[in-house]
């Protein structure tokens, strides 16, 4: 097996497993609060142990300023989970995935607002061919707008979720010198600090097997999942990361028929194919040429895998 398949059979099952994270959330039965603490929890053992055995913490690269910049994107990371997690409440794990999903243009959008990236005439376009696809698939009517639903809510709270997403990105995209999986340890240790107060202890006692559900979510969507994604990100190129991420929304679509019965009507079906190709289109447009003071520091004990791939990556996890 060539290593750019290994990639691909790493990243396809790394998406796929992504794609059943809302049902581990929605059958826990716990709140989103309690949900995410308990997955940066079990998440960050089985990432601290992954880390420890291959012996990274040694000469790991952080610096002050980079380590300050990892635990800003945890904070991001964090409250983005407890958003998305939300907005499964408030709509279905279809509508929020798909919305999630225009996370790619907020980071376009972001970073010419604060980093004055060049933002070309081509990707405004495509931005809005996306927001286009993106009303379709919310299936928002005016009443929702009225009636003081939940709905709405939640459509908020997944493109909040997307927004947060993206500030994370930025910000991790701005560490060099360190292996992904040290900078995603250190985002979901950030976590448990920040929702500790946050946590209702009192309301897990009842859960019983449920337990099972949380657990997964640490281990499986955030240890097992994130090493088959760095893994994947070392041996492929950015094309195929960024087609193999719609494996992701693909699954949750399904997954959320199959156990719920859920799935979006025709008219927001159309908005799917807008998204999906605005998408691709932005994240693999050529990037514009930027003025650069110098080049990004490195640390060369790590080689090139350390620094060439964020722990936020493009491709669209939760």
């Amino acid at each position: 097996m060539t290593p750019e398949h290994r990639g691909t059979a790493q990243l396809t099952t790394a998406m796929m497993l992504s794609g059943t994270l809302g049902v581990f959330v929605v059958e826990s039965g716990a709140s989103p609060y309690d949900v995410v603490f308990f997955r940066v929890l079990f998440g960050a053992l089985a990432l601290g142990g992954y880390v420890v055995a291959r012996g990274w913490l040694r000469g790991h690269g952080f610096t002050p300023r980079t380590l300050g910049l990892a635990v800003l994107g945890g904070v991001f990371i964090v409250f983005n989970w407890v958003l998305l997690f939300q907005s499964y409440e408030n709509t279905s794990i279809s509508v929020a995935t798909v919305v999630y999903h225009t996370q790619p243009f907020y980071v376009v959008l972001l970073g010419a607002l604060l980093f004055r990236e060049r933002l070309t005439a081509a990707r405004v376009g495509w931005i809005a061919v996306a927001f286009a696809g993106l009303i379709l698939v919310s299936g928002v009517r005016p009443a929702d707008f009225t009636g003081g639903g939940t709905y709405l809510t939640g459509i908020g709270q997944a493109l909040l979720a997307a927004l947060l997403y993206g500030l994370s990105t930025l910000v991790t995209k701005r560490i060099t010198g360190v292996r992904p999986h040290l900078i995603a340890l250190v985002q979901v240790l950030v976590g448990i600090p920040l929702l500790l107060p946050l946590a209702d202890f009192g309301a897990m006692r009842g859960t019983g097997w449920d337990w099972g559900w949380l657990v997964g979510l640490g281990l499986v969507h955030t240890g097992v999942m994130y090493v088959l994604m760095y893994a994947a990100y070392a041996q492929l190129p950015t094309a195929k990361i960024a087609v193999l991420a719609f494996v992701y929304p693909a699954v949750a679509l399904l997954m959320d028929w199959v156990v719920y019965g859920h799935h979006i009507g025709l008219v927001q079906a159309l908005g799917v194919p807008l998204i999906v190709t605005a998408s691709l289109k932005v994240t693999l447009a050529r990037p514009a040429r930027t003025p650069v003071a110098g080049p990004a520091p490195r640390t060369a004990a790590h080689g090139p895998q350390a620094a060439s791939r964020p722990a936020t990556p493009a491709a669209c996890e939760a």
